[in-house]
């Protein structure tokens, strides 16, 4: 399989965990005979220093011809006090657009070996495997320009919705929970907003196309608090942009850190973003510390719901599995009697595991 990826570095620690994926993309095609070139562009605040926008016009272009994008980190303090449009999130924001990529999704799942890790109690958390698929290019995120009024004392923003937007999405998340355990939950805010009415109302409409996924309607809040009281609960979630966004970021405590979660970012016709959810670090940047791993999983996400490849996306998620078990981390985590190493060499020894011929192996011990 030849494929073409296009890799957005971007800022602080962004280029270090860009590194690692290239590697592990890499080591994939070496095992597997595949052929994967690769592009760099700017985008966010390196783009900004470098080309005046946090979005240049060629990478654009050049996202919109590969196969898949990887994005490692946007943003930092360096870039704080300038104006809203000049932002290096914006970036991000208007890759997301320009690329159509609508559907967010962000597996969840705890590893055992960090579960001391996490806030939550081990009996809580432990077996929590749940994917949020969130919308991505509407709601208040995306409505008409913000506006403030009356010399500044009243601010407008403004949430809106196409119906087309919300069919999209919750097709997305029905054929998500039919790969899963099969069974969904969409998250709104019926009891006051509109949008979430008429949210609700397609979910209800598009339920019998999908018999097979048993579904219930949960208030954001009540979502909230289950999430971190009862995780095992979910299997698949449905949200729209801000409640999908601050649900998302509820979850990433199940983990127990940031540095384990991927994410990918898809539009219909099956190219896709795939970023790590942490951001980008900048006090830790350049110092080779950074958590390489959920980029190696947005790597495994890549490879599965971009190209197709679904015994390699598994030997990834295996090896970093394997790596764990090792006992092999970096200093954001800490495996109970492991040993701390960098992040070039945690990568390092993933790209190690991906290389091995003992996969069978590898693989049973991993379910075991």
């Amino acid at each position: 399989m030849e494929k073409h990826i296009v890799l957005l570095p971007g800022d602080g620690i962004g280029p270090e965990v860009t590194k690692a994926a290239k590697r592990v993309l890499q080591a994939v095609a070496d095992r597997y005979q595949h052929s994967f070139t690769f592009e760099n562009h700017d985008i966010g605040g390196v783009a900004i220093d470098q080309q005046g926008t946090p979005l240049p016009e060629d990478t654009v272009q050049a996202a919109k011809k590969a196969d898949a994008i990887f994005l490692g980190a946007v943003g930092g303090p360096k870039w704080d006090q300038l104006p809203g449009h000049m932002r290096p999130e914006k970036g991000l924001l208007g890759i997301r657009k320009q690329l159509g990529l609508f559907a967010n999704l962000r597996p969840v799942k705890a590893f055992n070996q960090l579960l001391h890790a996490s806030p939550l109690k081990q009996e809580v958390v432990q077996a929590s495997d749940l994917l949020i698929v969130r919308e991505l290019t509407g709601g208040l995120y995306f409505g008409q320009p913000s506006e403030r009024r009356n010399n500044g004392e009243e601010v407008v923003d403004t949430l809106a919705y196409e119906r087309r937007e919300i069919e999209r999405i919750v097709d997305q998340a029905f054929q998500s929970a039919q790969v899963r355990r099969k069974h969904l939950t969409s998250v709104d805010k019926a009891n006051v907003l509109e949008s979430s009415r008429m949210w609700r109302e397609v979910v209800e409409e598009k339920k019998a196309a999908y018999p097979d996924v048993s579904v219930e309607h949960m208030l954001v809040d009540a979502a909230a608090m289950k999430l971190v009281t009862n995780p095992t609960y979910f299997d698949v979630i449905v949200t729209e942009n801000m409640f999908g966004d601050i649900l998302s970021d509820e979850a990433s405590v199940l983990t127990g850190s940031l540095g384990m979660l991927p994410s990918a970012s898809l539009n219909e016709n099956g190219v896709g973003l795939y970023e790590p959810v942490h951001g980008s670090a900048p006090d830790i940047a350049g110092e080779d510390k950074a958590n390489p791993l959920a980029s190696i999983l947005s790597v495994a996400m890549m490879l599965k719901h971009s190209f197709g490849l679904e015994e390699e996306a598994e030997q990834v998620e295996t090896a970093v599995q394997e790596v764990l078990s090792g006992g092999y981390h970096t200093a954001d985590i800490d495996v109970k009697g492991g040993t701390k190493v960098s992040g070039s060499e945690l990568a390092a020894k993933v790209v190690d595991q991906i290389g091995s011929n003992d996969t069978t192996e590898n693989i049973m011990r991993c379910y075991v």
